[in-house]
């Protein structure tokens, strides 16, 4: 048991770097499509808008 400790402490963190790497790289994707910015106006840009108007 105690010769197989390392290999099974490597594993777990071989695992825990894949997952992470999966959820990273699911967020760059949705990031880079700009999904989450649909509809967004600026403060800046409503004001001079109304002022406008």
């Amino acid at each position: 048991m105690h010769n197989n400790t390392i290999y099974i402490v490597l594993g777990v963190v071989a695992v825990i770097y894949i997952v992470i790497s999966m959820n990273n790289r699911r967020v760059g994707k949705d990031r880079k499509s700009r999904r989450f910015m649909d509809g967004y106006e600026r403060k800046a840009g409503k004001k001079r808008d109304e002022d406008q108007k």
